[in-house]
């Protein structure tokens, strides 16, 4: 595989993600690429290990959430070359509700040999949760969790 950038890779995954080929998203992975979700809740994974289990995360995500464009995207070079920062803003709408959402994130993206060897996403679930309509099932799965 030809050599890309950081940056390069991300902006490759919006746009595939935008065209909702959540296939190809998977496959800008390598084989034991890491998703990493630090403020994950409820029974979000916190941790995603290899391209398939990247893969299968991603599979439904169509079906949840239709994001329509990305309204603003910041990338911040590091000193690692193969590391950047990426804040970026993704605007949609729920599927299951019609509702507009806005969604902010913030990635730290490493990449090895052109594909993505560590990808952490810091996101807020309860927005998430709230855009997807789904705050009440985040909250219980939060309570059910500390039970």
């Amino acid at each position: 595989m030809m050599s890309s950038t950081p940056e390069e890779i991300f902006r490759r995954m919006i746009d595939l993600m935008l065209a909702k080929d959540m296939n190809a998203v998977a496959d800008l992975w390598a084989p034991d690429g890491v998703a990493e979700f630090p403020f994950a809740g409820g029974s979000s994974p916190r941790v995603l290990r290899g391209r398939e289990e990247v893969r299968a995360y991603l599979a439904h995500y169509p079906e949840l959430m239709d994001m329509k464009e990305v309204a603003a995207l910041t990338v911040r070079p590091t000193k690692q070359t193969d590391t950047v920062v990426v804040e970026w803003t993704a605007n949609g709408r729920t599927v299951a509700t019609s509702q507009p959402y806005s969604l902010d994130y913030i990635v730290v993206l490493t990449v090895r040999d052109g594909l993505i060897a560590l990808f952490r996403d810091y996101w807020s679930p309860l927005s998430a949760a709230a855009a997807a309509g789904n705050l009440a099932g985040l909250i219980d799965s939060l309570e059910r969790r500390d039970a």
